[in-house]
């Protein structure tokens, strides 16, 4: 065995990969990575001494949704970006029956439960922030820990990012918001993937991780004379197995795993502020 793959509670995290670690093993780790970022600047640091290597798991970064934004905004066509809106949100009014997100112990709450999705995605396109606020929020009755974020994520020349998520959104909102000097783009939540993979799709079906044609992205760019033109951008595809091909690259090869170890400590400072 040359990998462990550490998918438990999120507060049993640090345990299980310092154990896997000591024991001469590679890991894989579900997000969050930990707690806190001592805890990961101190599991990185016992890795690098072992000659081990740690990957953490943000499958998201390879949903089509992530890959889709990201290609429009490497292309230019928005101009200087100004404002960013990604959005996360569910309707689930009753407490859920996983313990270790509902009880308020280290890691629980939405906040941590998807916020590191949000913020990989950001983090991975834009950098780290040079600012951040937060507001966290409990609405659903009975509830012991936070069901409602909102994280802003300031940027060099006024670029604004806002992350927000909530258990109480009957009536979801598109996604993903881009708005630029030359125009605007706007996606809903779309990735196939893991509906796909709870059906019994197999990955390797020729329709995996492919978006209903429904689901594309809109774009709006001005012309010189101000008036919008319109189109819908062909979503890329899903790939979980992106993921896993890069884990094992970066094994054999060598070749740098794509979630770096100062991305994971850049948001887990703001995760654990």
């Amino acid at each position: 065995i040359e990998l462990v793959v550490v998918n438990t509670p999120n507060f049993t995290h640090v345990d299980y990969t310092r154990r896997s670690l000591q024991a001469g093993k590679h890991v894989l780790v579900e997000k969050p990575f930990t707690p806190s970022s001592v805890e990961a600047k101190e599991l990185f640091e016992l890795a690098s001494s072992m000659g081990k290597k740690i990957f953490v798991y943000h499958n998201r970064r390879w949903d089509s949704d992530c890959t889709s934004i990201q290609k429009v905004v490497e292309s230019g066509q928005l101009g200087e970006i100004s404002e960013v809106h990604y959005r996360y949100d569910r309707y689930r009014r009753a407490i859920g029956p996983k313990k270790f997100k509902e009880e308020p112990q280290e890691a629980s709450g939405l906040m941590y439960d998807l916020g590191p999705h949000l913020l990989d995605q950001a983090i991975s396109l834009f950098g780290k922030p040079k600012s951040f606020y937060k507001i966290l929020g409990k609405h659903r009755e009975n509830t012991k820990v936070d069901d409602y974020f909102m994280i802003h994520l300031a940027y060099p020349n006024d670029l604004n990012v806002f992350l927000t998520s909530s258990l109480l959104v009957a009536d979801p909102q598109k996604a993903f918001v881009l708005h630029g000097s030359k125009g605007s783009y706007v996606k809903g939540r779309s990735d196939v993937q893991e509906e796909q993979l709870l059906n019994g799709m197999k990955i390797d079906n020729p329709l995996f991780g492919i978006e209903a044609p429904e689901s594309k992205g809109r774009l709006t760019i001005m012309d010189e004379q101000s008036n919008p033109q319109v189109s819908y951008v062909d979503s890329e595809d899903g790939n979980y197995m992106g993921l896993f091909e890069s884990v094992y690259q970066s094994l054999a090869n060598d070749i740098p795993y794509p979630v770096t170890e100062d991305q994971i400590i850049a948001q887990l400072e703001i995760l654990e502020s």
